[in-house]
């Protein structure tokens, strides 16, 4: 016999949604189920993946081949071993980000995470990564009321079935707004903002790090630096998106 709790909520489903219809997450549009991005909103969403660069996930016009990285990176290796993004920055990624971030409609987290799966990859042997979210200072976090990176790191937790450590990683230092700096600017400005927790020692452990949107990425970079020198062996990056260096739009107003 079925559980009470599916049965009734299978029973009301048609009043619920006729009175409250799903709605598209980047349009507001009425859409056949939860979670579901109307047409137009879907073919205006550039999802990114293989050919990229192996280390920051920058897209190729062609195969390179295994382990083939951008000039960029050749020149100046970044310091997380690899970088990932459900989606190039673009009006579908940027209204759920501020949805999310601003807008304060948590659902998006766990829309979010379940479109991040495809770049998890799979466990390995040994002890599976943890997955760490990009921290918020105590005073940002006190203002929003939730740090929408733990929020992905926590669904994400729930569809791996890895650990996730939201507290082992702490923005000792409040940071202005990084939106309107330029990269040099935006590296000067979190250099030194993050520490460790006490008891929160990462030797030995694989870290996939989580992210809402990856600009310079000058924060993720004082993340990876940070958790290294903790003893993290590798620093996987992982957000919803990324802005391509040859895009007009840049996300200034979803950089915190």
């Amino acid at each position: 016999m079925m559980p009470l709790a599916p049965l009734l909520k299978a029973a009301l489903r048609p009043a619920l949604d006729y009175a409250l219809p799903p709605r598209c997450p980047g349009c507001g549009g009425i859409v056949g189920e939860d979670h579901a991005f109307c047409l137009e909103c879907w073919g205006g969403m550039e999802f990114l993946g293989d050919p990229c660069c192996a280390r920051c996930g920058l897209p190729f016009p062609h195969d390179m081949g295994d382990g083939a990285a951008c000039g960029a990176c050749l020149a100046a290796p970044p310091p997380w071993d690899s970088a990932r993004a459900v989606l190039a920055y673009g009006d579908v990624a940027r209204t759920v980000a501020l949805r999310l971030k601003y807008g304060r409609r948590i659902g998006l987290a766990r829309l979010i995470a379940r479109q991040m799966l495809r770049h998890v990859g799979t466990a390995g042997e040994g002890d599976p990564p943890v997955i760490v979210p990009v921290p918020l200072h105590r005073w940002r976090l006190w203002h929003r009321g939730f740090n929408q990176s733990a929020l992905i790191a926590d669904h994400l937790g729930t569809l791996t079935g890895w650990p996730v450590d939201r507290h082992g990683l702490i923005r000792a230092r409040r940071t202005q707004p990084l939106r309107g700096m330029n990269p040099a600017q935006r590296a000067r400005a979190v250099r030194g903002a993050f520490t460790l927790a006490a008891g929160h020692g990462f030797a030995g452990r694989r870290v996939l790090l989580i992210d809402d949107v990856h600009t310079s990425g000058a924060t993720a970079g004082a993340c990876a630096r940070t958790l290294k020198r903790g003893g993290a062996t590798t620093v996987r990056l992982l957000c919803w998106a990324r802005a391509l260096p040859d895009r007009d739009a840049a996300p200034t107003d979803a950089a915190d």
